[in-house]
């Protein structure tokens, strides 16, 4: 069975409508804001500055990646940024091409960089179980893996799409794992970094049919009923009960988007005893019945 992190990343479902290269030179500086959407970039010469609000400023070195997994206000400079208010857009030098700055002078930073969608119906809530940032240095496979993204978005080749969404699973886990670890923000990432925890959430993906229950997770973590509840609390960021059963939904709306199964076979998978009772709980949990949210999906 997948792992996790796999599993979150597939639901996802990630695709890649822009991806570019940019060259920047003299002082430059471009505030984003992107909604919401995943923004990524790779360094691949020079340097650069990039302030999230909110977060602390990170200089960008050449071979570091970084991901924001719902991008909203953010701005990329040159690590002497230009004056407020004094910053030119992005010029267009070539298919997919732009430069930032100076048009004439060396450049000081030279990086791919590009914005990806989520097609998942749950995406919202997936994205919240990832860090706000991820920052990985040294990034020879992630720059490799976006020079492949950058290259199959010109080409039209056949598979395209197909192509692209793989390389961007691959390009998500890797980056993903990367800062795996105790010091992750609360989320998912930090909880599989918990041995003990890990067994816990492995359990909920791989058998989410079974009647789980806090002490029944708790055995499986190795770990007392209430140090269980503390520890995945503090680590993922919320109670186990309520993070299996946003497990659930997740899948039931994935299930239900696809429209493969009847509504007893959902209810099934998912891990309740009859449609009805999974009917009510969607219900609860979503703001309208399965049957509904189905016809709207795939409705789209």
């Amino acid at each position: 069975m997948p792992d996790p992190l796999t599993q979150v990343v597939g639901l996802l479902r990630p695709s890649a409508p822009l991806s570019k290269l940019v060259t920047g030179s003299g002082p430059w500086a471009v505030r984003r804001s992107y909604s919401g959407r995943p923004f990524y970039a790779a360094v691949l010469e020079g340097g650069c500055r990039l302030a999230i609000d909110g977060e602390a400023g990170i200089v960008l070195r050449e071979g570091d990646f970084v991901l924001i997994p719902a991008a909203h206000a953010f701005t990329t400079s040159s690590l002497h940024p230009p004056p407020r208010g004094a910053a030119l857009p992005p010029v267009a030098v070539g298919p997919g091409v732009f430069r930032l700055g100076d048009a004439e002078g060396p450049p000081n930073v030279r990086m791919l960089v590009g914005h990806c969608a989520f097609a998942s119906s749950d995406a919202d809530l997936l994205v919240s179980l990832l860090p706000r940032y991820v920052h990985v240095r040294g990034a020879a496979r992630l720059t490799t893996l976006l020079g492949l993204v950058n290259e199959e978005t010109r080409a039209d080749r056949p598979g395209r799409d197909v192509v692209l969404a793989r390389l961007l699973e691959v390009v998500l886990i890797e980056a993903l794992r990367a800062t795996a670890g105790p010091a992750a923000p609360s989320g998912l990432l930090r909880g599989l970094a918990d041995d003990r925890l890990a067994a816990a959430l492995r359990g909920m993906h791989d058998r989410p049919t079974e009647s789980w229950t806090v002490a029944a997770l708790a055995r499986e973590a190795g770990l007392s009923r209430s140090t269980f509840f503390e520890r995945f609390r503090r680590a993922v960021g919320v109670a186990p009960m309520e993070y299996l059963l946003a497990w659930r939904m997740a899948l039931a709306k994935d299930l239900l988007s696809r429209g493969a199964v009847g509504m007893a076979e959902v209810a099934e998978r998912v891990g309740y005893s009859s449609a009805s009772t999974f009917s009510v709980a969607f219900a609860r949990h979503v703001g309208r019945p399965p049957i509904r949210y189905a016809r709207e999906r795939q409705a789209r």
